[in-house]
């Protein structure tokens, strides 16, 4: 790819920003949806999940392939087959019959996902020469991301107090349309690769182990445990994951050389990345349905509660990324993290004391320090990759924020019912089912206010203890990344590797 003029950068950054917010909002758009899909398609309890899951788990499974795939092809290609299989997956899932149908639409959408999210990062890391105007850039995409995901809830709740359900999927087409055709027009064409190998079996090794990780946690926080299932479910992971490493090193050109790891400020960049992501759509997920089934929110008034975490990240994201040349990685990685741990902490006492609006308080101090962490951790992976890997690298920072987000939903959403069923306490002759989880025993209470005030009680508990696993989750991060960036503090420049090597 050639140099580009300054302004075509800034416009090609609008135009595959574009294309990142629908990404990121499918991830987060059916969180307010959930009750109204469950309703409306019968969805049992493990469907409901899987109509989240599939989503991010399909697209972690085969980021790592489309990255390497664009360094061959193309990544201007690649986006653009992105967003046409994004656009049909799109109309599949709004016309939905059936919980599996979605299920299957869903999945599609995460191939069309795949293709375009490496591709975003990668036009960024080749267009942009300058360090400093390329941490801006990633840190402007690292802020899109979060802005995307807390948009979700908000588009969704809107939606569906005016349209019905399909609408969530459908208010995709038309910004598929206009980003296709905007890139068709601004973005410059790059060179393909062709001596670049693509593995489509590592692709589909890494997707089977992370199916049978997040099989294997929801199975074995439901109650009663399905022994057999969480026995297959953890052999797939094992394997899937044994092999995937395997073959990596058998290749000549892997998916993932496990050799730029050994940088530690991409490898801190990548579990900062997650971390976050893990702690953003761990407290969508449970405080959207948490005020909706007990407070009696609707779903656009849930989804504006959790803005509450972008209203917070979305300055810090940008800051951190203009200032990281006077601030290092260590200060705004690590000092982030810690911060969102506060912001966590905040919001336990905020639910312990009942006061609603010290929760809003948390949720903005959570997204300041998760803001400024996300958006450098971006600049880390990309700014320590040569340019030749630009996809690859990509692809390690989008498998990243998939990760924290796929396993913010299968391990927090089945701790919420493992703890809810452990402590629930219903009185004499309540239906077995209302111990499942609080949406069942809402269903089957018949206005017993019994019945909806011990399940009530139950969920709060659940809810409590899964803020303290994300406020725990981000301390300990924030110690890990703190460790790993010694070498990154005042001063430093992310793009180390890229500018000496």
């Amino acid at each position: 790819m050639g140099k580009m003029s300054p302004t075509r950068r800034w416009t090609l950054l609008v135009t595959v920003g574009a294309g990142l917010l629908l990404i990121t909002l499918d991830n987060s758009i059916l969180y307010t949806a959930l009750p109204t899909l469950t309703e409306e398609l019968g969805a049992t309890g493990s469907a409901s999940l899987w109509i989240i899951n599939a989503y991010p788990v399909v697209m972690a499974g085969l980021l790592l392939g489309a990255g390497t795939l664009g360094d061959r092809v193309g990544h201007r290609r690649m986006f653009l087959i992105g967003l046409a299989i994004f656009g049909g997956a799109s109309v599949w899932a709004a016309f939905s019959p059936t919980p599996e149908s979605l299920i299957a639409a869903r999945a599609v959408l995460a191939v069309g996902a795949a293709s375009m999210m490496p591709a975003t990062l990668a036009l960024i890391r080749l267009s942009f020469d300058d360090a400093r105007e390329r941490n801006l850039a990633i840190a402007i995409w690292g802020s899109l991301s979060v802005v995307g995901a807390a948009l979700g809830p908000i588009v969704g709740g809107s939606l569906l107090e005016r349209f019905w359900w399909g609408s969530v999927f459908l208010i995709n087409v038309p910004v598929v349309i206009a980003a296709f055709i905007a890139t068709l027009i601004i973005s410059p064409h790059n060179d393909p690769d062709r001596s670049k190998k693509w593995d489509l079996l590592s692709s589909l090794l890494a997707m089977i182990g992370l199916v049978g990780t997040v099989l294997f946690i929801k199975e074995l926080a439901h109650v009663p445990q399905n022994w057999v299932l969480i026995a297959v479910a953890a052999l797939a992971a094992v394997v899937g994951f044994t092999l995937f490493v395997r073959r990596q090193h058998r290749l000549d050109e892997p998916l993932l050389e496990f050799s730029i790891f050994r940088n530690k400020a991409f490898t801190g960049g990548v579990l900062a990345a997650a971390f976050a992501m893990f702690t953003i759509a761990g407290a969508q997920l449970i405080t959207t349905q948490r005020f909706q089934l007990i407070e009696g929110f609707t779903p656009l008034q849930a989804g504006l509660l959790v803005a509450a975490i972008a209203v917070g990240s979305l300055p810090s994201a940008l800051l951190g990324g203009a200032f990281l040349h006077v601030l290092g990685l260590r200060g705004l990685i690590s000092g982030g993290l810690a911060l969102g741990a506060v912001g966590v902490g905040v919001s336990i006492a905020a639910i312990t004391a009942d006061t609603f609006l010290l929760l809003v308080v948390g949720f903005i101090v959570t997204g300041l320090g998760l803001g400024a962490a996300f958006s450098v951790a971006s600049a880390a992976i990309m700014g320590n990759a040569e340019p030749r890997k630009a996809g690859m690298a990509a692809s390690v920072e989008e498998v990243s924020y998939e990760f924290g987000s796929l396993s913010a939903v299968a391990l927090l959403g089945s701790l919420l019912t493992f703890v809810y069923a452990a402590v629930v306490n219903l009185p004499a002759g309540a239906p077995g089912l209302a111990r499942e989880s609080l949406s069942d025993a809402l269903g089957v209470a018949g206005g017993d206010q019994a019945i909806i005030d011990a399940a009530a009680t139950a969920f709060d508990q659940a809810y409590l203890v899964t803020l303290i696993v994300l406020g725990v989750a981000l301390a300990l991060g924030a110690i890990i990344t703190n460790v790993l960036l010694r070498a990154y503090g005042r001063g430093t420049e992310a793009m180390q590797y890229a500018e000496n090597h």
